[in-house]
């Protein structure tokens, strides 16, 4: 006898899972621990506290996922399930990786555990589970096994297979995304562009899987056959939400994931030349394409404010005489215009 689902009973119908209160203790306690032995055995290089916050954040997401009101109605509403679902495959996972779990264990180690991991990350297991392609099928799979075949039914008619599903959710998010968005030590190294298309690749099933579920029927995997309270909405109408949900918030957060590996790119100094990132090259080969192109009028101009000799007599111009030509060809644009000129 639930009350009607919204933000209040999301945040008042707690319920208690013991498995996923004792793992999320478990995993937080040991990146604590991990966090403590770097500060002690590099005090002037303590792990960074964003990490630390963001780790915790994706243990929250998947605690708030199972025992808020989310896990409460999981079992009522469609569309809440599928709320679930995102918060395991989308949100959890990359804040998980941006905490770099991996790199905190090697840093905070010591032999023989130092070792183990080392060896591990290495074997050739590490490497399949971590290949990009192995990611994008599971990630692919999950969805579409998960929403549009009988598996859904079984796994709405079956509370253990429900609680696997959810943690299966979790490590395939992982797995898809490290690759993609994080830096720990694993084999793989891939481009930015690369990990731009995957995403843009893998986009398409979201929304397929959205759309098919809001123009399902009845007879369509997937919808509540339970008891219903009296203000849930239709089996039909709740599996239509719920497809909306799939489609717009699963490609809302895969774009948002796209920006984010942009910004990534834009600001990682590996990709450019010198420790330049390619946004600054850009800027700076377009600064020196605008002051080429004026070039008789603005060399005369920076040797009469900077007292030199013309550019001309330079092979080349730095960053200041950029400066001071752009400045001058700034000032000449403003200039008014001669007499008896319309």
């Amino acid at each position: 006898m639930l009350p009607p689902f919204g933000l209040a009973a999301v945040l008042m119908q707690w319920q208690f899972a013991p498995i996923v209160t004792g793992c999320s203790v478990i995993a937080v306690g040991l990146y604590c621990w991990g966090v403590i032995r770097v500060a002690r055995r590099h005090p002037a290089r303590p792990w960074p506290a964003w990490r630390t916050g963001l780790f915790i954040a994706g243990i929250a997401v998947i605690v708030l996922a199972t025992q808020s009101g989310i896990g409460a109605y999981d079992d009522v509403l469609f569309y809440d399930h599928m709320v679930q679902h995102l918060m395991f495959l989308m949100v959890a996972p990359p804040l998980l990786i941006a905490g770099q779990p991996l790199t905190l264990l090697l840093h905070a180690s010591r032999n023989p555990l130092h070792t183990w991991a080392k060896r591990f990350l290495r074997s050739r297991l590490a490497n399949f589970l971590t290949w990009p392609v192995f990611g994008a099928v599971a990630y692919a799979l999950a969805v579409l096994a998960a929403h549009l075949s009988a598996i859904a039914n079984y796994v709405d008619q079956n509370q253990l297979a429900h609680n696997a599903e959810h943690a299966l959710f979790v490590l395939i998010g992982y797995l898809f995304y490290l690759p993609i968005l994080g830096h720990e030590p694993i084999r793989w190294r891939l481009s930015y562009p690369v990990r731009f298309v995957i995403l843009v690749l893998l986009m398409p099933v979201d929304t397929f899987t959205g759309l098919a579920l809001g123009y399902g029927s009845a007879s369509s995997p997937g919808v509540p056959t339970g008891p219903r309270p009296a203000w849930a909405p239709s089996p039909v109408s709740d599996l239509h939400l719920g497809g909306a949900l799939m489609w717009i918030g699963g490609d809302g957060i895969m774009f948002g994931l796209m920006m984010l590996v942009f910004l990534m790119w834009s600001r990682d100094e590996r990709s450019g030349i010198s420790g330049r990132s390619w946004f600054e090259r850009a800027r700076r080969e377009n600064l020196a394409t605008l002051v080429a192109t004026q070039q008789p009028a603005l060399a005369a101009d920076s040797a009469a404010t900077a007292g030199t000799a013309p550019a001309g007599s330079r092979s080349t111009i730095d960053d200041d005489e950029h400066l001071a030509a752009y400045n001058a060809y700034l000032a000449r644009l403003n200039e008014p215009p001669p007499a008896g000129t319309s």
